[in-house]
């Protein structure tokens, strides 16, 4: 009998996905993370969901990692006028990294997550593919994973839809049945630049100069951490049309901004990319998310950019790019940095 071990967040997702693996006939025992201070009942929750299951539940302390990587480059990035994804960064380090990591020291044999997406085995490679539930595909998120990794987790619910998963929570009474949804940066309360000028400090949000694309002075920013790509709310400018921040220049303290057909582009460069498989020949045909909530866009992919069929809106450093095939498989992906 194989022996899994369950990572338990406390919501209805993970306690599904033990629910269906214990039905399986699988031993399952469960685990849950404490990364920072924010977790507030997630342990006593899913406690009481393994308690609910039968099973035994452990909590393992990654503070000190978490916040060396995860968090670390949460800030760097917003100082570095990126936008990132931390929860791209704690898959491939903390979730699948450590603590795949400490299941394996265990003697576990998989890791299982409630998370939405499907890993398929073909030509001796593991794929990753998007999740039956579109709405709740999490494939953008786990790109980086490498063929270990990819060869050593389970995701039961990812031939599942979310309604289906709540209607088994509630058929078989699990505590958690009626959660409501976590939210996406679980480190933080409170606005994330609350939690910047906490870290920073006051002078890391000093205000500068709001120019348009030719160079002309508008107005006055309040410090380059309140914006993204994209951005047209909050900017205070009066103009006879709406503008939008088209570039956060962090060395000069500045912020570019323009009419909207200036916030699209044909091209977004790409560094530390990773395939899921083998290193493909260039250019490669894919359809490219630059967001997790992005439709996928035509593009071709190179080593270190991506070219897109018609321009896409908001292309913002610190996002990735993950490049998808013609039948939902991801075949790579990479962080978009500024050209």
């Amino acid at each position: 009998m194989k022996k899994i071990l369950i990572a338990m967040s406390g919501g209805v997702d993970s306690a599904v996905c033990a629910h269906i693996l214990k039905e399986r006939g699988f031993y399952i025992e469960g685990a849950t993370l404490l990364l920072h201070d924010c977790v507030k009942d997630e342990v006593k929750d899913a406690k009481k969901v393994c308690d609910f299951l039968g099973i035994k539940h452990h909590v393992f302390e990654f503070k000190k990692d978490f916040s060396e990587i995860v968090v670390k480059n949460f800030i760097e990035s917003y100082v570095s006028a990126k936008t990132p994804n931390p929860c791209i960064v704690c898959n491939e380090n903390i979730k699948f990294g450590a603590l795949l990591q400490k299941a394996i020291e265990l003697g576990f044999d998989k890791l299982a997550t409630g998370h939405y997406a499907r890993i398929e085995k073909k030509n001796n490679f593991y794929r990753l593919r998007k999740a039956a539930d579109e709405q709740k595909d999490q494939s953008y998120v786990l790109y980086r994973l490498s063929q270990a990794q990819l060869g050593s987790v389970l995701f039961p619910l990812g031939d599942m839809t979310k309604k289906e998963v709540r209607k088994i929570a509630q058929a078989a009474g699990i505590p958690s049945a009626h959660r409501a949804e976590s939210q996406e940066n679980c480190f933080i309360e409170g606005t994330y630049t609350d939690f910047l000028l906490k870290k920073l400090g006051a002078s890391q949000a000093s205000p500068g100069d709001i120019f348009d694309t030719n160079g002309k002075k508008l107005g006055k920013h309040k410090g380059l951490i309140y914006y993204t790509i994209g951005q047209r709310s909050g900017l205070g400018l009066t103009t006879e049309k709406p503008v939008y921040v088209i570039n956060i220049d962090a060395k000069n303290n500045a912020l570019v901004v323009g009419p909207k057909e200036e916030i699209y582009s044909k091209e977004a460069a790409v560094e530390d990319v990773r395939w899921s498989a083998e290193k493909p020949a260039f250019p490669v045909k894919a359809f490219v998310k630059i967001r997790r909530m992005h439709k996928p866009a035509s593009a071709e992919v190179f080593e270190d950019k991506v070219v897109f069929d018609e321009p896409q809106a908001s292309v913002t450093p610190g996002q990735s790019a993950v490049f998808y095939d013609d039948k939902d498989f991801v075949i790579g992906g990479g962080f978009i940095t500024a050209e």
